[in-house]
């Protein structure tokens, strides 16, 4: 028996969220509404999204120790996430600077802080904690060389999700264990480089050639395709009407990963995974967005 359904490993951020009419242009300003101040980051965001869904869910992340980390832990521990791998201190709390337009999309400028100092020595000593869980899921909101020694920390049979954001290349071991690898379009297109293709599943495929088990391709409004060595599959989308999409991505990823740690097939996790997606969509902010199972089996 695992101790967790999912161990997630990485940033934990204060979302500063303003709305606009529209973003500035270079040298412009322009007014907006009033500043809100969120728990956000997307490992902070993926495990509190996974918790309220009903998963036994672990953080290893890193927070200063600050009004911003005290609210992070705080929204954490609320929704239930067992925060003991969180250390505290080494740099200010991560921040991120985000923008949504009417129409719900935004634009994100993240300063790491105390993300950027989320080391290999602090994965290599959080060894119980990764053997602890069916599943590991990380994002690049923390050093890459973190990444890479999460992999090489995994035990045989442990799973491990990855979604490249902010996108780079990644190396053939960390591309060799994502199953799945999950990315959006311009995830996509900045992982495969100049062979990125047209089309979605032209990505989807120019992708699993590199090296992953699987791989997920969201698609916003037209849902996701899932690939393996099976083949390619459509996932439809839910139709709702978009208000924010912060943090969307992460309760997209954080059910799938969660739903595949129970057994479900990539296509069934996937669509489950939409479901949740959508429903975050519908409201502000990141993390008070996130539906609990109870909403999700209702729809």
């Amino acid at each position: 028996m695992y101790d967790y359904d999912l161990l997630v490993i990485g940033s934990a951020n204060a979302d500063l969220v303003i709305g606009v009419e529209r973003r500035p242009g270079a040298g412009e300003t322009v007014l907006g509404s009033d500043l809100a101040v969120h728990p956000g980051g997307k490992g902070a965001n993926q495990a509190v999204a996974a918790a309220r869904l009903g998963a036994r869910t672990a953080l290893l992340a890193r927070v200063g120790d600050d009004g911003h980390g005290r609210l992070l832990l705080d929204s954490m521990r609320n929704a239930g996430v067992d925060t003991a791998g969180v250390l505290v201190g080494g740099a200010p709390t991560g921040v991120a600077l985000i923008t949504v337009d009417p129409s719900g999309d935004n634009s994100i400028v993240v300063s790491p802080g105390a993300n950027g100092r989320l080391t290999p020595e602090d994965v290599r000593t959080a060894s119980a904690l990764l053997a602890a869980s069916p599943v590991v899921s990380a994002q690049l909101e923390i050093p890459l060389e973190t990444v890479e020694e999460i992999v090489r920390g995994l035990r045989p049979g442990t799973r491990f999700v990855l979604n490249p954001s902010p996108p780079r290349e990644l190396p053939d071991e960390v591309l060799a264990a994502c199953d799945p690898l999950i990315v959006n379009e311009h995830e996509a297109r900045v992982v495969l480089g100049a062979d990125a293709g047209a089309t979605p599943s032209e990505w989807a495929e120019a992708l699993l050639a590199r090296g992953p088990r699987s791989v997920v391709v969201t698609l916003g409004e037209e849902g996701a395709l899932v690939a393996d060595a099976s083949g390619v599959a459509r996932v439809p989308s839910v139709k709702v009407d978009a208000v924010d999409t912060t943090g969307a991505g992460d309760a997209f990823t954080a059910a799938l990963a969660w739903r595949l740690g129970t057994g479900e097939s990539l296509t069934e996790s996937a669509a489950y995974a939409a479901r949740v997606g959508a429903v975050a969509v519908t409201r502000e902010g990141a993390q008070a967005s996130f539906p609990s199972a109870e909403e999700i089996a209702s729809m």
